[in-house]
């Protein structure tokens, strides 16, 4: 906050889920604000905080509340002086791409909300036609108006299956208009001026005061605003990003000043403060911040990380503060937040998290390497493994990626993590196509169409592992999940021979039937849709389910899935389990993992997680030989 004040959410070593806190400014106390874990729930489950928003001068904060793992979160406004939870509450919030938006006075806020299904509607419905709206505390929600919506303005085009939001940034008299395309990245952006009093919401007579900033053709996938200018991260003509700016008054993509030109770094984001514009960059796994100053003749400069960490994300900024918030990580140690003093140009620890017992072991190492895949593109592993380790082939290894929406897996660090190699285990990541670690173009190569790269990657990378001596076929596991269940179950079925074990986790398992499921919709453009023939045909072929084959000898296989899961439905963990069951030619088990108190991972409590860790590390270590059969 302005004044100096931090909300955050923390858990400490024997809680179960996060609660909410406020921190004075000058070191004074933490107070408890939320505490989940003291609602009560009628079926034996939890409550968790999804997301929260303190207003502009930190007077309240709304807050979204999910049970079990379902991700179907409830909007309560609570205030920071007294601790009362106003009577506020929203349902069917879409909080997802964009959370709800305090109006500058803290006297509402913009947010967008899921339609109310009729009865019987088909499932495929659910995330179509949301809106945005302007709820005012204290009135009824029911009566909120819309803002931004399907059809509200003729001058705006928002397609059924689009996600509209609004954008509110301090220090500017501009709202943004968001569209979010289901899944897909490039957005589509309209500015408007707010005047004194305005709502935005549609009056009669009234001329939309919507102007376009880019469309989905302009490959624009994050933004900021500072002043009168918003700053666009696009992919048009620059795989790797570049950063334009262009004026709110009247916006013009095709004109656009370029502020950051492409380069052999990945721009992964941008914000803005009130000294500078920072932005983040990639090379691969490893992370780092840049800084360029609002004055005209400034220079990119890239902040030199504290302590000696390899890499380092933007944790908060405010357009109103000078300064951002860092978080340090590495693969073999806890990183920490650090407050950056452009005036100094100086890290503070901010020391929000207490340095655990493992969270700083010495003895273990971390190298990133290129791997050639099957068309010879080069493809970044990285690989974390006990200093001193034989290259003797000998080592249980967990090989993991992801592969999809561009996202990226970053470097980062995680205690239970050490458990794996303190017996003497390699943990890999591998950055494969269809993931965002080389740019925009990097996630095309694995999308739709283009989708194979995806596992062939993942599997070059695992015959790397067991070329360079660090495994064997005996010793190696293949892990995926969600998206990633693409690219785990396509590797085991195109490479049985390939892996030990392999973990499948809430994964996307039956591509041609997912189409038809809730979050089937706003994934047709990562994916493709069954109504295309070519894009059919490329479903089939990531369609793990499909390459089931009889009298095959598969690896050992635990699938995981929690039954509330609203963006992978559960059946296809199941139906996947009893294909592989009754198709398998080894004696090797086939097992699925079922909680009914989860759903996607989100939102899960932490003994759950540890218990769903634990259960896979025993499982793994048992089809590798290091342990004794479980009972």
């Amino acid at each position: 906050m302005k004044d100096g004040r931090l909300f955050y959410l923390k858990i400490r070593a024997e809680e179960n889920v996060a609660k909410l806190y406020v921190l004075a400014a000058n070191g004074g106390p933490e107070r408890l604000l939320l505490d989940p874990s003291a609602i009560p729930s009628t079926d034996g489950g939890h409550f968790s905080i999804s997301w929260y928003v303190p207003s502009r001068n930190g007077e309240r904060v709304i807050y979204g509340l999910a049970a079990s793992g379902s991700e179907d979160d409830v909007l309560s406004c609570l205030d920071v002086a007294t601790g009362k939870v106003l009577p506020d509450r929203i349902d069917r919030m879409e909080a997802a791409y964009t959370e709800p938006q305090w109006l500058a006075d803290g006297s509402g806020f913009y947010y967008s909300r899921l339609q109310k299904l009729a009865p019987g509607a088909p499932a495929t419905d659910g995330y179509k036609l949301s809106k945005a709206y302007l709820h005012r505390l204290g009135t009824d929600p029911e009566k909120d108006p819309v803002v931004f919506a399907t059809g509200l303005w003729p001058t705006v085009a928002i397609g059924d299956e689009d996600f509209p939001s609004l954008v509110l940034a301090t220090g500017t008299p501009y709202a943004i208009g968001k569209i979010k395309h289901g899944d897909s990245n490039p957005l589509t952006l309209y500015a408007a001026p707010l005047a004194a009093g305005s709502d935005l919401s549609k009056r009669a007579g009234a001329a939309a005061p919507w102007k376009m900033v880019c469309d989905v053709a302009d490959s624009v996938t994050d933004f900021t605003v500072h002043g009168d200018h918003i700053y666009l991260m696009s992919a048009k003509g620059a795989p790797r990003f570049k950063i334009v700016r262009t004026p709110l008054a009247a916006p013009d993509f095709a004109h656009a000043e370029t502020v950051v030109a492409p380069s052999d770094r990945v721009i992964d984001g941008l914000t803005a403060t009130q000294d500078a514009l920072y932005i983040q960059f990639r090379s691969g796994a490893p992370s780092m911040v840049g800084r360029l100053a609002w004055k005209t003749d400034a220079k990119l400069s890239m902040l030199t990380l504290p302590d000696g960490y390899p890499s380092a994300r933007i944790a908060g900024a405010r357009a109103d503060g000078a300064g951002v918030l860092v978080r340090t990580a590495a693969w073999t140690r806890a990183g920490s937040t650090y407050a950056y003093d452009p005036a100094t140009d100086r890290f503070t620890d901010l020391q929000l998290t207490p340095v655990g017992k493992f969270d700083n072991v010495s003895g273990y190492e971390s190298i990133e390497v290129e791997v050639p895949s099957h068309d010879g593109v080069l493809v970044p592993l990285s690989v974390v493994y006990k200093s001193g380790l034989k290259l003797d082939g000998s080592n249980p290894t967990y090989l993991s990626g992801y592969g999809a929406y561009g996202l990226s897996r970053d470097v980062g660090f995680s205690p239970t993590v050490l458990a794996w190699l303190e017996r003497g285990g390699v943990y890999a990541v591998a950055h494969v196509r269809g993931g965002g670690e080389n740019g925009e173009a990097w996630h095309l190569a694995g999308q739709k169409l283009t989708k194979p790269n995806t596992w062939k990657d993942f599997i070059a990378c695992g015959e790397y592992l067991i070329a360079r001596g660090y495994t064997s076929h005996e010793r190696l596991a293949g892990q995926g999940g969600s998206a990633g269940g693409i690219l785990i179950g396509r590797a085991i079925t195109e490479r049985p021979d390939l892996f030990a074990a392999a973990l499948l986790d809430v994964g996307s398992l039956d591509a041609v039937r997912a189409e038809f499921t809730t979050n089937g919709v706003p994934n047709i453009q990562e994916f493709g849709t069954v109504t295309r023939e070519d894009e059919f045909r490329g479903l089939l072929e990531m369609s793990s389910y499909h390459h089931v084959k009889d009298g095959t000898k598969y690896p050992a296989v635990m699938l995981s899935h929690g039954i509330n899961d609203p963006r992978v439905e559960p059946w296809m963990s199941a139906k996947m389990a009893a294909r592989l069951q009754a198709a398998t030619a080894s004696t090797k088990p086939v097992l699925l993992r079922m909680d009914y108190h989860a759903g996607h991972g989100i939102g899960s409590t932490k003994l759950q997680q540890l218990q769903g860790l634990a259960d896979k590390y025993a499982f793994l270590l048992w089809q590798m030989g290091m342990v004794k059969p479980l009972p």
